[in-house]
């Protein structure tokens, strides 16, 4: 199976994942529905928790099939569309983040700078590929900025914590989702044109590591770390879901330019930030007093916040990418 992989080019194998992908989520689709159509006949057992999770597996089936269209749309026209579709999910990523934090008058000026000039000139960066600047241009110049800019208007109240909060927004939103287009754009010998494959290797690990934490979070009588944060965080599922996401990672070995060993410790590195970074974005929503980022009428999903479904690869990929970076020499 490996020999025939390698033996097809570029094109066949990227649109080979891509089947694969697309066939996977059109199984679970399935599923999922097959299931709900048994659970609505059975009405005598209105289980709110069932209710619930239903939902949840509905917003996620969404989120994945937008996010597959989007890697697959941004495939097929070229790197330079992929990173203009990257920055929309980022743009509306920090309208929900922002969207939810409370803001002032004095605040108008940042968030035009943000949304309409710090953005676009990340994912150019990224695009033109700047890579010593675009991973500096944000927490230096921009972080330096953005309180000067709030400043001038004149707005000192809660100064810090709204100043704190924008910064915070940019950093994840669009710092950390700018890394997964470039990726694509990472020169790899013998690796020309097969950026796709390190998405999908990032993407796939820190989704199988949250899935299983989630999974077993639920069912493990473990006492939570965080229980004030999150109730199914536990060391135990915590351990389990880098443990399966690293071992994944280490199986998807030859989609990469990574050896075994070095595509598992990749994937644990990946899992470990992501999973801690999903933790650190729970904690801002207890902070804010919301279950979710897209509250009703303002999400993109339709079910959940885009943010809720992109935390972890948002913290995942600038750990991910500097770490191939600095370890290859790139």
């Amino acid at each position: 199976m490996n020999t025939f992989l390698r033996s097809l080019t570029t094109t066949q194998q990227i649109g080979a994942l891509f089947l694969v992908l697309f066939g996977v989520l059109a199984l679970v689709s399935l599923w999922a529905f097959v299931r709900s159509l048994r659970e609505a006949r059975n009405e005598g057992r209105d289980d709110p928790a069932r209710k619930m999770a239903a939902r949840r597996l509905r917003g996620l089936l969404q989120t994945s099939w937008a996010m597959a269209t989007v890697f697959w749309v941004g495939w097929a026209l070229g790197e330079t569309m992929a990173t203009v579709l990257f920055a929309l999910v980022s743009f509306f990523t920090l309208r929900e983040f922002i969207t939810l934090s409370p803001t002032r008058r004095g605040d108008h000026r940042s968030l035009v700078l943000a949304f309409f000039v710090v953005l676009p000139l990340q994912f150019i960066l990224v695009g033109t590929r700047h890579f010593d600047l675009f991973t500096v241009f944000i927490p230096v110049y921009v972080f330096l900025a953005l309180p000067v800019v709030s400043a001038l208007a004149n707005d000192p109240e809660r100064f810090l914590e709204r100043s704190a909060k924008l910064q915070w927004g940019i950093m994840v939103c669009v710092y950390g989702m700018s890394h997964v287009p470039a990726l694509l754009l990472l020169d790899f010998p013998h690796y020309e044109g097969k950026g796709a494959f390190l998405v999908f290797f990032l993407v796939l690990v820190v989704q199988t590591c949250m899935v299983v934490q989630h999974l077993l979070g639920q069912r493990l009588p473990h006492k939570p770390v965080a229980p004030r944060v999150s109730q199914g965080f536990q060391w135990a599922a915590w351990l389990a879901g880098v443990g399966v996401g690293g071992l994944v990672g280490g199986l998807l070995s030859f989609i990469t330019p990574f050896k075994p060993g070095q595509a598992l410790g990749m994937a644990l590195l990946a899992c470990v930030a992501g999973s801690l970074g999903h933790l650190v974005m729970k904690a801002l929503k207890r902070d804010r007093g919301i279950t979710n980022w897209g509250m009703q009428g303002q999400s993109v999903t339709g079910a959940g916040g885009l943010l809720d479904r992109v935390d972890a690869l948002c913290f995942a990929a600038p750990v991910f990418f500097h770490s191939v970076r600095w370890y290859f020499g790139l």
